[in-house]
């Protein structure tokens, strides 16, 4: 365990140590991404171990989920329950888990619309908004949006209630997987475009494969960075005096 009254760093050598510059850790600080460091005699900032095991958590972090959500999540973890930041961290495993079924799902149901394009579709099998924006795990308003946008095309019953049939689920799951990718509304409207029209998927299975191949990459990113997660709140149990295994015992 770490000790944080062993060394000091300046900011340069916090730094230094890290593979920052001297103004990325002061922004860092300035952002809660790291404590706030202690103030010397002569005024200039003090950094110990813990901030340098929360540098190295947030840049592991950064890896495996980008630069904007780490920062978002590191002051939760310094500053939060140690509860909460755990539950946090299993949060982030299961939200990849989710996404790599969303795109093998848009995957899946992009074979099987272009195989059964011409097959009669029962009106049993179809989904109203709700059941879809669930299956999904998006809101209702999404669907709406991308509707309107001319992305996913229900059907229309009576008082003009929206019907999701074969070709709209595809859509709609094709949508949701590209937009978790960062694509933006035109890109994917071409995208499907193709598809509905000449019937290519090549575009857009490769686009999803790479999604997949991204989110495993995050996914051993994220295992990357548990040793420093680990080391983060180890040491916050330590301060709070709470034993890192439950019910192991020191002998007297």
């Amino acid at each position: 365990m770490q000790n944080p009254q062993v060394t000091t760093f300046t900011t340069m050598q916090l730094g230094r140590l890290v593979g920052y510059s001297t103004q990325q850790v002061r922004d860092l600080e300035r952002l809660g991404v790291i404590p706030s460091a202690e103030r010397g005699a002569n005024g200039y900032r003090r950094y110990r171990l813990r901030h340098a095991t929360a540098l190295r958590a947030y840049r592991a972090m950064a890896a495996a989920l980008g630069p904007v959500p780490a920062r978002r999540l590191m002051p939760v973890l310094i500053d939060g329950s140690v509860e909460g930041a755990a539950e946090r961290i299993d949060e982030l495993h299961a939200d990849l888990s989710r996404e790599r079924s969303r795109v093998r799902e848009a995957l899946r149901g992009l074979e099987v619309a272009v195989a059964e394009a011409d097959d009669m579709f029962a009106d049993t099998d179809a989904m109203t908004i709700g059941e879809l924006a669930q299956a999904l795990g998006i809101r209702v308003s999404a669907l709406r949006h991308w509707e309107r946008e001319g992305l996913v095309h229900p059907l229309r019953g009576a008082a003009s209630t929206r019907s999701y049939g074969a070709v709209a689920i595809t859509e709609a799951r094709v949508a949701a997987a590209l937009r978790s990718g960062g694509y933006g509304i035109p890109a994917i409207s071409r995208i499907l475009d193709e598809v509905r029209v000449h019937r290519r998927t090549a575009e857009v299975q490769r686009l999803l494969t790479e999604r997949l191949a991204d989110l495993t990459r995050r996914s051993v990113a994220l295992l990357g960075a548990a040793g420093h997660l680990h080391d983060l709140l180890a040491d916050r149990l330590a301060e709070a005096g709470a034993p890192l295994t439950p019910g192991r015992r020191t002998a007297p």
